[in-house]
């Protein structure tokens, strides 16, 4: 399985990533919304991580782009994974497009609950930790 995480802290990326090679999961990086939108047109992922607050182009606004696509594309699985916890914050994400939010500081258990609800969903085989 082949995950983006749209991300602009290093930190961040970092123990996500290690969450995910956890469950044999393979995770591409980006810094900001504009920088995963190109690479999710250059490569093919199973699935989206993405932060809501970047500099430049935000998370919301790559969602709206990724889902006004005129390809497949237009419907990869979007998880948001954010540290806002408003009370319109996940009313917005699923407004803009994504298929679930998950909070931060994220628990590896919320993590792949969330992959593999919204993979099953989608139709696909739920992921599992080895």
């Amino acid at each position: 399985m082949r995950v983006l995480f749209v991300e602009d802290s290093e930190v961040n990326r970092l123990v996500i990533r290690e969450m995910l090679r956890a469950g044999d999961i393979e995770m591409a990086e980006a810094v900001d919304g504009a920088a995963g939108l190109r690479m999710i047109g250059d490569n093919d992922y199973d699935l989206i991580l993405m932060d809501l607050r970047m500099p430049g182009m935000d998370g919301i606004t790559a969602i709206r782009h990724l889902r006004a696509r005129g390809d497949h594309k237009a419907r990869l699985p979007v998880i948001v994974v954010t540290a806002d916890a408003g009370a319109t914050i996940e009313a917005d994400c699923l407004a803009a497009g994504a298929d679930d939010v998950v909070l931060k500081p994220v628990s590896m258990s919320a993590l792949y609950e969330a992959i593999g609800a919204v993979l099953a969903r989608e139709g696909q085989d739920a992921v599992l930790l080895a």
